[in-house]
């Protein structure tokens, strides 16, 4: 079945970086759209980042500029560099699967968090101030 496990959040301060990992397996990377969603206390989820099998990515306008979503198939793992963090940034990060990115720009790219089928159980981000 379709496994996905984040590692790498932790506490920085405002500026800094944290690279996030989410290690894939159950499913053919071929079609596959990837994407990162971030959930502070008391609100929505809401998506960051994805990318398509091809290498095709998009995001948030609140992070774009500052965070690069990649992807590595020969290990089966997605990434998520975080540079110049804010105290904004801070939430649990998940990562979420499901077949074909859709066209067009961000928030389009990606489409609704509920057309993601498969999420980990997320790492916590803390920027501090």
């Amino acid at each position: 079945q379709v496994q996905l496990v984040e590692s790498g959040g932790g506490s920085v301060q405002a500026g800094g970086s944290l690279r996030l990992s989410c290690a894939a397996s159950g499913y053919s990377y071929s079609g596959a759209c990837m994407g990162w969603f971030r959930q502070a206390p008391g609100k929505e989820r809401e998506g960051v980042a994805a990318i398509d099998s091809d290498g095709s990515a998009s995001y948030a306008d609140s992070v774009k500029g500052r965070f690069t979503i990649s992807q590595d198939n020969a290990k089966n793992t997605l990434y998520l560099q975080m540079n110049s963090l804010k105290p904004e940034d801070t939430g649990m990060y998940h990562c979420a699967f499901r077949y074909g990115c859709y066209s067009g720009a961000w928030p389009s790219f990606a489409g609704d968090k509920a057309d993601f089928g498969y999420w980990g159980q997320g790492t916590q981000v803390t920027v501090s101030s």
